[in-house]
């Protein structure tokens, strides 16, 4: 499955102004930027409809924190469980 990329609510506003100000289609603009027509389209009437919420995003704050403190459990974990088994190994060895 390939990962999903994300673009920076700057990189869709200048997208979109491009899209604006050249005499080129939107198929056109999205292929030079490398990006798929659909999703530059998607973007230009989001920001059509409210400039000023548009690209915002989807999670708040507190979710971000919450994924950020879940990946760093995974992380002290996994150092614990290495720990452990090393503990384990050098007991036994010196027996």
């Amino acid at each position: 499955m390939a990962k999903r990329t994300k673009y920076s609510a700057e990189f869709k506003r200048e997208a979109v102004e491009l899209v604006k100000r050249s005499d080129v289609s939107t198929s056109q603009v999205a292929r030079e930027l490398g990006i798929d027509g659909n999703m530059l389209s998607r973007w230009r009437r989001e920001h059509e409809r409210d400039h000023s919420t548009a690209f915002q995003g989807q999670g708040s704050p507190r979710d971000e924190e919450v994924a950020e403190l879940r990946r760093e459990l995974a992380r002290v974990r996994k150092e614990r469980d290495f720990l452990k088994d090393a503990a384990a190994f050098f007991a036994k060895e010196s027996k």
